[in-house]
């Protein structure tokens, strides 16, 4: 059969130029080398990941044995009435066997590697919201803040102030009463009535002022403060009193509450410093935790990717059998057409004696 093409070729090419004529306008390019079908079969791909089904035996036709054949095939449809369709379908539907286990391989790398890259995306979204963790608690660290030290040295201050009216009005009262002692404690205590209380007016914007809080507020102030005026009159100018007597009762007044406010932001500043040195002990044992854990999760990142790259390397080995075989399948096609439409060319220039010659096989 391989001498009919050359036969029919001996008719009508004459020259190189003529031969390529009859082909189509645009060269196939490719660069699948010119050999045998066994060249066309699947690579084997022994995948670590994937496990390929086996592909069931199709008996290839006996015209796709070799190229020769071929071209007889394609000279023979030409000569006669079929239409190419016929054949090029066949070629199409047996190379697309051929080509179903790369696509399949390929298909299941894609489905592999989106896998990959989902376990990869969870595990550095991990990573990265612990380092937010991590720089949020040392900006926190930071941050937190106490007045301790001014606190203490004011609570020791307002004790010093409270002690030191103490003694004034014992002093004051000493050339009046014998036993001023305990008189100067008992007036003492009165002054520091505003001690009990709640909250004073003067900071409690919230409440209405009236006559009764008011009073209450500083009427054992004031008294207590005006019995020292009284008793140390006679013993001391007008002008020595009435200095007496304004210093004591705002002592009194304003002396008791800063106290507590004191003792109040003493409260509120040991809270804060106990509560900075548990959340630095807790920070760092967090810290070395996630430290770990970002670690071990970076290790696991770069093992995927590594999965990942094995897998890509496996999908291009599949992409490049698929593209080899399809390639192959469009020159098969092409070569066929190309007899096929030379053979339909030149059939009403052939006697009947040549074509009885070239159909009976060159007998």
């Amino acid at each position: 059969m391989a001498r009919l093409t050359e036969y029919l070729s001996s008719f009508f090419r004459t020259s190189k130029a003529d031969e390529e004529q009859y082909y189509d306008d645009e060269p196939v390019e490719t660069n699948v080398p010119q050999a045998g079908f066994a060249d066309v079969m699947p690579l084997q791909n022994h995948s670590v990941y994937i496990e390929s089904q086996p592909v069931s035996e199709v008996t290839i036709p006996y015209w796709l044995e070799d190229e020769d054949t071929l071209r007889d095939e394609g000279v023979l449809f030409g000569l006669s009435e079929s239409d190419p369709t016929e054949k090029t379908d066949i070629i199409q539907k047996y190379f697309s066997h051929l080509a179903a286990e790369p696509i399949s391989q390929i298909e299941q790398h894609n489905e592999r590697i989106q896998e990959l890259n989902l376990f990869i995306g969870q595990k550095t979204n991990r990573i990265q919201e612990l380092k937010d963790k991590l720089n949020t608690n040392t900006i926190a660290k930071t941050e937190s803040d106490h007045h301790l030290p001014r606190t203490l040295i004011g609570l020791a201050l307002c004790a010093a102030m409270c002690v030191g009216n103490f003694f004034l009005i014992r002093e004051s009262l000493r050339p009046v009463f014998t036993e001023s002692s305990w008189i100067a404690l008992g007036i003492f205590l009165a002054g520091m009535f505003s001690l009990f209380g709640r909250i004073s007016m003067f900071h409690d914007s919230e409440s209405k002022v009236t006559w009764r809080p008011l009073l209450e507020e500083i009427g054992l102030p004031f008294a207590a403060a005006l019995f020292v005026f009284a008793n140390v009159l006679p013993t001391q100018s007008w002008l020595q009193a009435g200095a007496l007597f304004v210093f004591i009762f705002f002592l009194f007044l304003f002396a008791g509450k800063l106290f507590l406010s004191n003792i109040t932001v003493l409260r509120n500043d040991l809270q804060s410093w106990v509560g900075t040195i548990r959340n630095r002990k807790q920070f760092a044992d967090d810290a070395a935790n996630w430290e770990s854990e970002v670690l071990d999760l970076q290790a696991e990142v770069d093992e995927l990717r590594v999965k990942k790259w094995q897998v890509l390397r496996e999908q291009s080995t599949a992409e490049t059998e698929r593209d080899r075989i399809n390639a192959r399948r469009d020159m098969l096609v092409k070569l066929f057409e190309s007899e096929f439409f030379l053979a339909r060319r030149m059939k009403n220039q052939l006697t009947g004696k040549q074509l009885n010659y070239i159909q009976k096989g060159g007998q």
